[in-house]
């Protein structure tokens, strides 16, 4: 089973946001980030079926390895 990808960042609020590379316009956001995560499970849904009803065809997952980058902190603090 292939799935696709979700960026999820938290915000300046602390909340979070999400949304698919693969899936141009399908996003999501939750106060919690496993309420952003629920809700961007139903968003891909939503947006596959939307998809297939109108007759479209779906992209397919793109094959993707994770990588975090490490960084000085100093380069994330406010000048």
């Amino acid at each position: 089973m292939s799935g696709y990808v979700a960026v999820v960042r938290q915000r300046d609020d602390g909340g979070y946001t999400s949304w698919s590379p693969d899936l141009p316009g399908c996003t999501a956001a939750g106060d919690t980030f496993e309420e952003c995560v629920r809700l961007m499970r139903e968003a891909v849904s939503f947006h596959l079926d939307s998809l297939r009803q109108k007759g479209l065809s779906t992209p397919p997952p793109t094959a993707v390895a994770a990588v975090v980058i490490q960084a000085p902190s100093e380069l994330f603090s406010e000048p």
